[in-house]
C-alpha cells in the first residue's frame, strides 16, 4: 500500500508553500495532505497541541490503516513527535525538511536564545510582523521564483505571536522508532543535516534556499519518494 504524504509547512509561512510538491506527488500516484497550521498562533499558549491537532484533523479522510509519511518542513519539524503521537495512524516514515530536529531529550524550544532576542524588539503588543518582513531583501528574493508565487506565500502569512516562539515543545520517548531522514537545502540548516547523520539518519542534499521546495518542486518530490522507505 502507497503511504499518503501529509506535507506540514512551518505556522511562520503557509500551506501554499507545500502545494507545489504535492501537485507533483499526486501526479506520481501517491495521495497528499496538506494540512493547514495557519491558525495555531491563534489564542493563548501552548500552540503546539493545535499544531498536532490541525494535521490530525487534515487527515480526517483518512482510512486508518492507511500508513503515513510525515514531511516537515522548517519548525515544523519540532512538532513531528506530538503530532505523530497524536494520530491513530501508522506512521511509516518522518521526513524533515531543512528543518529544526526535536531535541534528543527533554522539552524543545522553538527558538533559541539567540533567535528571541532578535525578535523581542520587533513585538508590537506581543506580536511579530510576517516572517518575510523580519529579513532584508537581499534574505528574502532567492527564495522565490516569481512574483505571483512570492506574492501567494507574503499574504498567507500569519502573524504568530511573540510567545509562540517562546513555547517549548514535549518529546515523547521513543517518538523516532520508525525510519527518519533529512533533506538540506542549505545554511543555516547545515548543522542541523549533520546532527540527523549523527542520529543514524538518511540525509540528502538538493542545494537552495530555504524554501526551495516553492523554486524546485520536482526535485523536492523526487528526493521525498527516494528518502521513503521500501514497503512504508
Amino acid at each position: 500500500m502507497q503511504p499518503t504524504f501529509v506535507l506540514v509547512h512551518s505556522p511562520s509561512v503557509g500551506p501554499s508553500t507545500w502545494h507545489p510538491v504535492a501537485e507533483q506527488l499526486t501526479a506520481a500516484g501517491y495521495r497528499v495532505r496538506v494540512p493547514s497550521l495557519l491558525d495555531v498562533g491563534a489564542g493563548e499558549p501552548p500552540f503546539w497541541p493545535r499544531a498536532a491537532a490541525a494535521v490530525r484533523d487534515g487527515l480526517r479522510d483518512i482510512p486508518a490503516d492507511q500508513p503515513l509519511v510525515l514531511v516537515a518542513h522548517s519548525n515544523a519539524g519540532l512538532f513531528v513527535p506530538a503530532v505523530r503521537a497524536g494520530l491513530d495512524h501508522q506512521v511509516a516514515a518522518s521526513v524533515f525538511v531543512d528543518a529544526a530536529l526535536p531535541a534528543r531529550t527533554g522539552p524543545t524550544p522553538v527558538a533559541p536564545p539567540e533567535l528571541l532576542e532578535f525578535l523581542r524588539p520587533m513585538a508590537v503588543d506581543g506580536t511579530l510582523p510576517r516572517w518575510t518582513d523580519w529579513w532584508d531583501e537581499a534574505d528574502i528574493a532567492p527564495m522565490f521564483s516569481d512574483p505571483a508565487t512570492r506574492q501567494r506565500v507574503i499574504d498567507e502569512q500569519p502573524r504568530l505571536p511573540l510567545s509562540y516562539y517562546e513555547q517549548h515543545v514535549p518529546v515523547p520517548d521513543g517518538w523516532d522508532d520508525h525510519p527518519c531522514s533529512y533533506l538540506l537545502f542549505g545554511p543555516p540548516y547545515d548543522d542541523v543535516a549533520t546532527d540527523a547523520r549523527e542520529r543514524g539518519w538518511c540525509v540528502a542534499h538538493l542545494a537552495g534556499a530555504h524554501l526551495h521546495q516553492i523554486v524546485d518542486p520536482v526535485g523536492t518530490a523526487r528526493h521525498l519518494v527516494e528518502l521513503t522507505p521500501d514497503g512504508a
